[in-house]
């Protein structure tokens, strides 16, 4: 009797089921948790092409005209994914060649910390008064001017797969679009450079 149980396979299937179905059940979650991540990020980015290319227009320039374009794009990202929360920022440029770029103003970094700080000076090339770390300012710009418009999206995971994995349970998405104002009138220019003091 025990040679005969020894011996016999029935069953063995339902074990090795048994062993590997969690980990391929893990392995498919996380498939279309990243499947999810991946449409969010696409769709992110569709929906900013469309608001940037709003923006981008003169009578965009009003800020309830901004705020209306920001409420759009919360609204449509809001009725993909509940409970996510919307932050935008705009940072304008006077070529596209400096969007790209993004390289701090100028300035002696005495203390050998990276930021400018503790009063050392920099030059303030775009005439703002504060220092920038990508060299652009904040907002719209005007005519010609060249604005990259983000917006960051944190939400809930769809599946709590990285809980299993000691990850975090909220996604963050960014989408970012560089585009040309509109030619409606003649493009600003900064003044020479004038040197200041950090916070």
């Amino acid at each position: 009797m025990m040679r005969r149980l020894i011996r016999d396979e029935g069953g063995a299937t339902i074990v090795e089921f048994g062993l590997t179905a969690p980990v391929f059940m893990l392995m498919l979650i996380g498939v279309f948790d990243v499947g999810h991540d991946l449409y969010m990020r696409s769709t992110l980015q569709g929906i900013m092409q469309k608001a940037a290319r709003d923006s981008t227009l003169e009578s965009a320039l009003d800020a309830n005209a901004t705020s209306a374009i920001d409420t759009k794009v919360r609204t449509q990202v809001l009725a993909l994914v509940n409970g996510a929360t919307v932050s935008f920022t705009r940072r304008f440029y006077r070529t596209f060649a400096d969007a790209a770029a993004a390289q701090p103003e100028n300035w002696t970094d005495t203390d050998g910390d990276g930021r400018c700080d503790n009063g050392e000076p920099y030059e303030d090339e775009n005439a703002n008064l504060v220092w920038d770390a990508d060299g652009g300012n904040a907002g719209l710009g005007g005519a010609k001017d060249k604005v990259v418009y983000t917006a960051t999206v944190s939400y809930p995971a769809l599946l709590p797969v990285w809980r299993f994995v000691g990850g975090t349970n909220t996604k963050t998405v960014t989408a970012t679009t560089v585009l040309a104002n509109q030619p409606y009138g003649d493009q600003g220019s900064y003044a020479a450079p004038v040197v200041r003091n950090c916070p």
